[in-house]
């Protein structure tokens, strides 16, 4: 059958779609891009906060319209909002035909027979949160490029005030190394030459498969695949980073110098409220140690304003930490009041206007920082990663190790050659504007995807 399929929240979200379209093609299904000639529309929703939630929302009675269609015979919410919210639904609204939980996803291809079967009745699949399917290690990636996310574990034990996740995603569990290796070879074999790890958490990996900390072996087999070229990693909580994964981002060449290490805020107090296991102190401890043993690495945070109880005081000291600490890449979320979140009954709540006015105060300071430390890349020479091309201006759009995709800059080369995504070339970056680069091309001989 022709399936319309929307993906939407977090790029591990996007990780669980491409499972399901995966096993949909497998079933013969075809994936088409035109919501008006599906007959099947399946939405992967978000409810991590509430513009995802919103989002999720109107995505599923925007696609409802089509089941007036004689085209459209089922549709189908799965993911984050539909584990979260099954009930409401199936109240709210009832176009939807199948409902696919967090962990439900190996269960789509036959609820799709039986919901073709059976009209009028809804089928949930709503595995245990607790439960992990096998990841299928023969996945397409949808990123578009020559880069593929590598979810190497699901759930968070961390129990945040402020998050969700452990009750719409379950406990930590990691995935096998083993199956995350085939991953990684078949992603490598068709197309990616950059591998993103992610999970709720990335550090924890392997601890309670393995009895210890494994993201180091990890990265030593993945720095195995010959065609591999960058390896990036995402979500390192700071409490985690120990000394032999220091060790591991120095060793391996195909490991970038990044890192995503969410702090969340700079305040003891409002860490402490928030179920954090860092202060400011081991924060800073961390950072500087980061720097010290890879003085080229690109550190990159995000932080929540505005959260229950943090004071004027307790903002002028995380602009003082970001100021100070000066983090090449930083992210700001103004926070969001999440039903059955212990910090959603916390008393002192901050008005959205507040919340959303210190955030703008912190990405101002952010700005700044981020705009000296571009033209202070002037004169560098990068190698970069060719993801597209302008081609009313010649220009082609690359990313440096310093840059994830979707959430950081650019470099914008100009060139007379005919280069393909996925080619690295070595330029030196000969100008900056606002949070992007200008390079231009120094090598005589590109190395081709």
């Amino acid at each position: 059958m022709k399936i319309y399929f929307v993906s939407l929240g977090c790029d591990k979200n996007l990780v669980d779609s491409e499972m399901m379209i995966s096993d949909l093609r497998k079933a013969g299904h075809t994936i088409i891009d035109d919501e008006t000639q599906a007959e099947i529309i399946i939405v992967n929703t978000c409810c991590f906060i509430g513009d995802a939630k919103e989002e999720s929302i109107n995505t599923l009675l925007a696609m409802a319209e089509y089941k007036e269609s004689a085209e459209c015979k089922l549709l189908i919410a799965a993911g984050c909002l539909a584990q979260r919210y099954h009930k409401e639904i199936q109240e709210e609204i009832p176009e939807v035909d199948i409902i696919i939980g967090t962990m439900g996803y190996e269960a789509l291809v036959g609820a799709i027979q039986n919901g073709m079967e059976e009209k009028g009745q809804i089928t949930e699949c709503l595995e245990s949160i607790d439960y992990l399917p096998e990841p299928s290690i023969e996945r397409c990636s949808m990123s578009g490029g020559y880069f593929a996310y590598l979810k190497i574990a699901e759930g968070c034990d961390k129990h945040c005030t402020y998050c969700i996740i452990p009750k719409v995603r379950g406990k930590y569990r990691s995935v096998r190394m083993e199956n995350l290796v085939a991953q990684a070879e078949y992603l490598v074999k068709n197309g990616a030459r950059e591998l993103i790890l992610v999970a709720q958490e990335t550090t924890l990996y392997g601890k309670d498969l393995y009895g210890k900390k494994s993201l180091g072996r990890l990265l030593e087999k993945l720095s195995e695949i010959e065609e591999l070229k960058w390896i990036r990693i995402l979500y390192c909580y700071p409490e985690e980073i120990t000394s032999d994964f220091i060790e591991a981002l120095k060793r391996l060449p195909k490991v970038c110098h990044y890192l995503d290490m969410p702090v969340q805020h700079a305040s003891d107090s409002v860490l402490r409220n928030m179920g954090r296991r860092t202060n400011q102190r081991e924060i800073v401890g961390i950072v500087e140690k980061l720097r010290k043993e890879i003085p080229d690495i690109t550190l990159r945070t995000t932080l929540i304003t505005g959260f229950p109880g943090e004071s004027a005081e307790d903002f002028e000291e995380l602009k003082r930490f970001v100021s100070q600490m000066r983090f090449d890449r930083l992210g700001v979320f103004p926070y969001s009041q999440e039903e059955d979140t212990p910090a959603a009954e916390f008393d002192n709540q901050l008005p959205e206007a507040i919340k959303e006015e210190r955030r703008e105060e912190i990405m101002q300071i952010q700005q700044n920082i981020a705009f000296e430390k571009g033209r202070a890349s002037i004169g560098r020479v990068l190698e970069v990663m060719i993801e597209g091309r302008l081609p009313e201006e010649g220009i082609y759009i690359a990313r440096t190790y310093m840059d994830a995709p979707e959430v950081d800059g650019y470099v914008f080369v100009e060139s007379d050659w005919n280069l393909m995504s996925g080619d690295f070339v070595t330029v030196q970056i000969i100008g900056a504007e606002g949070y992007d680069l200008i390079g231009k091309i120094l090598t005589e001989d590109k190395e081709e995807a």
